[in-house]
């Protein structure tokens, strides 16, 4: 009898020591990290469908754009609505789209997509996500080439979820190094902008969690002498983000069961939610044009 096929599609798993990580044909993500016995994210089971969005990338837009429709170039483009209970489109058109493994080594794989042209996103490019392990932790870095004729609209994110201590987080200590933060409305649609100055969003010294709801878009983001900004959740994992990364969402799952408060998504994003609305942060891919950037999670212990 022939074996189940897995939820997540082809396994591919990386190791350097005591490191594994396990990503994924269907989705591109990420679906396992570990150190040892402990886990690194929080992902998902093989033989489980991936939930809460966990370890997948975003692309071509991550987090939402308002009523699936936006204007570019002249032209008006409606998405579908897949997120009907706020009548928006979300986190792009790859997650759910088979990739190929075009090189794999122990310590190394390069995925790629062909994202062909569709009604509300009549444009290509052509997707590569290279996973790289060493001992200082894993290092993802993405190129997105428009192999199109026309200009075309684009944004990266991803949203791995950084494992708690096999409770709720509210007593780890997190720090975000970000000096502003977008103020959301109901529908989860950047409505303004404001300090983190003498709010509760100011992680800027570590701090614990507590009874903190996070579901917001960070930016003007502190960045180290290497160029990198660095996300750490005390005790467990740093996410980094290079230059190419001005924002990243933080999210502690509230309202979702299966991540509620047990971790934290920690979201490299190159561009804002809404951004094919807003333009913040929107890159335009000329015809033959690329656009790359690194993100990269360290486990405490390195």
């Amino acid at each position: 009898m022939q074996e189940p096929i897995s939820p997540s599609g082809e396994q591919v798993e990386l190791s350097v020591g005591d490191q594994r990580v396990v990503v994924v044909g269907f989705g591109g993500g990420l679906r396992r990290y570990s150190v040892g016995d402990e886990s690194v994210l929080d992902g998902y089971s093989v033989v489980t469908m991936c939930g809460s969005g966990r370890g997948q990338l975003l692309a071509p837009w991550p987090n939402r754009i308002q009523d699936g429709s936006y204007k570019f170039a002249g032209e008006s483009y409606q998405l579908a609505l897949d997120e009907p209970e706020r009548q928006n489109a979300i986190h792009g058109l790859v997650r759910w789209a088979k990739w190929s493994v075009a090189e794999q080594e122990a310590e190394r794989a390069v995925l790629e997509h062909r994202l062909h042209p569709t009604p509300g996103y009549p444009f290509t490019l052509d997707l590569r996500v290279e996973y790289s392990l060493a001992e200082d932790g894993l290092t993802v870095r993405v190129e997105a080439t428009n192999v199109g004729e026309d200009a075309s609209p684009y944004g990266f994110g991803a949203h791995p979820y950084l494992a708690g201590d096999n409770g709720l987080v509210d007593g780890l200590e997190l720090r975000i190094p970000a000096e502003t933060a977008l103020i959301s409305d109901e529908r989860s649609i950047p409505i303004g902008r404001q300090s983190v100055d003498g709010t509760e969003l100011d992680f800027r010294t570590p701090k614990p969690i507590g009874t903190v709801q996070l579901d917001h878009c960070f930016t003007d983001l502190q960045r180290d002498g290497d160029g990198r900004a660095r996300v750490e959740l005390g005790g467990r994992a740093t996410l980094w983000v290079d230059g190419s990364y001005p924002y990243v969402m933080v999210f502690t799952g509230d309202g979702l069961p299966d991540v509620a408060r047990r971790s934290v998504a920690v979201e490299p994003m190159t561009c804002a939610p809404n951004a094919f609305r807003s333009g913040d942060g929107l890159i335009r891919l000329e015809p033959g044009e690329s656009h790359s950037g690194s993100w990269g999670i360290a486990p405490a212990r390195t």
